[in-house]
């Protein structure tokens, strides 16, 4: 079963420290930075992934839907916004989608169609982490090495189905 990540793009951009900074100072430089970091992320992993984002009043967008990068860019039309969009894809892909956003009205419907969801942040530093596995020696070891710590931390009881299906599909990443 392959996986399809579709994630919420403005509210990855602004989770992210080093994301929003460049959005702040321009709204492009913060979209094209996402797409870097997500092109970089795809030639390590196969799986397919839609960005989505809200409007496209921004006269440098013709259509709706694009492929940059080898990743699935889609913008809202008015008066949808992206979150509407993501619902639409949520209840098309179902169990197969991986939602990636932090806004919690987003999580639940998709969580309640069957997808699985990680929060933005955790998303960012997980694909981060895959470019340390992958097996380029890059000049980024020791940050790697403070993130692959793989001591058992917390209690050993079991956790939710929700929780467990969650977890499998973070692990794919």
């Amino acid at each position: 079963m392959s996986l399809h990540i579709i994630i919420d793009g403005y509210n990855m951009i602004r989770q992210s420290p080093s994301l929003s900074s460049l959005d702040r100072k321009d709204i492009r430089r913060g979209r094209d930075a996402l797409l870097d970091l997500l092109a970089s992320y795809k030639k390590t992993r196969s799986h397919r992934i839609t960005v989505v984002f809200d409007g496209i009043s921004d006269s440098v967008f013709s259509s709706e839907k694009e492929k940059i990068k080898g990743i699935e860019v889609r913008f809202s039309r008015r008066p949808d916004s992206a979150d509407t969009v993501i619902k639409e894809l949520a209840s098309g892909y179902r169990e197969k989608a991986l939602v990636v956003s932090s806004d919690m009205d987003v999580v639940r419907f998709a969580e309640a169609r069957g997808s699985a969801t990680i929060s933005s942040p955790l998303f960012e530093n997980k694909i981060r982490a895959a470019s340390c596995f992958d097996g380029a020696g890059t000049d980024k070891d020791e940050e790697c090495e403070r993130r692959s710590d793989t001591r058992k931390k917390g209690p050993g009881r079991r956790m939710s189905k929700r929780m467990r299906h969650n977890i499998s599909k973070a692990g794919k990443l």
